[in-house]
């Protein structure tokens, strides 16, 4: 599906799938993504959550703050985050698109949803969207990505959107009872060129 990536830098919202759309993210989405990160099944996997409300409202306040100036001077956000819905208006994800700060033309992607929105393609819908995103519109050069190894369905969205793995930390997060290793997945434009001439 073609994007129109000028309508998504302008504020509106944009077909992700023939169910989903996606807007960048404004301050009505916060109570969406604040109630998301009140599920364990969903937090249980994130180094930063569960938390108190203050710590996700300090966290992105700065990231709504930039990317309503961004629209307003017609340019892409520093850290493009997508808010996903489906056609009824119910919240369905979100995913990011932070660049790496010193290295110019790096990009690391994320994505998180509500429990109910698992098992439908829809982070997989996500990454390649912010995938095409990154490559042809920001300039990128290269896009990484980690999660926890036992995420299976983490790395297997990375996977199918062309991402590979690169390396690993073994026991480097602390579960409680046990740890688990943190898993690095990774493009380059060049993979990027070579998977989208072969679609």
């Amino acid at each position: 599906m073609p994007f129109n990536f000028n309508a998504l830098k302008s504020g509106q919202s944009i077909p992700l799938t023939t169910t989903l759309t996606i807007s960048l993210i404004k301050q009505a989405d916060l109570i969406d993504i604040i109630q998301m990160f009140d599920n364990p099944n969903v937090t249980q996997y994130l180094f930063f959550a569960p938390a108190p409300v203050e710590v996700y409202q300090d966290f992105f306040t700065p990231i709504i703050d930039n990317t309503q100036s961004a629209i307003d001077a017609e340019k892409w956000p520093d850290n493009p985050t997508i808010i996903i819905r489906d056609h009824n208006g119910r919240f369905m994800g979100m995913a990011g698109l932070p660049a790496v700060m010193f290295l110019e033309g790096n990009y690391e992607v994320g994505y998180q949803l509500p429990e109910y929105a698992w098992g439908q393609g829809i982070a997989s819908a996500a990454c390649q969207l912010l995938t095409h995103l990154a490559f042809t519109e920001l300039g990128a050069h290269k896009i990484t990505a980690d999660c926890y190894r036992s995420n299976i369905g983490s790395y297997k969205t990375m996977e199918k959107c062309g991402f590979v793995l690169e390396g690993t930390q073994q026991d480097y997060f602390n579960l409680g009872n046990k740890f688990d290793d943190r898993v690095f997945y990774g493009i380059t434009k060049t993979q990027f060129l070579t998977m989208s001439s072969c679609d």
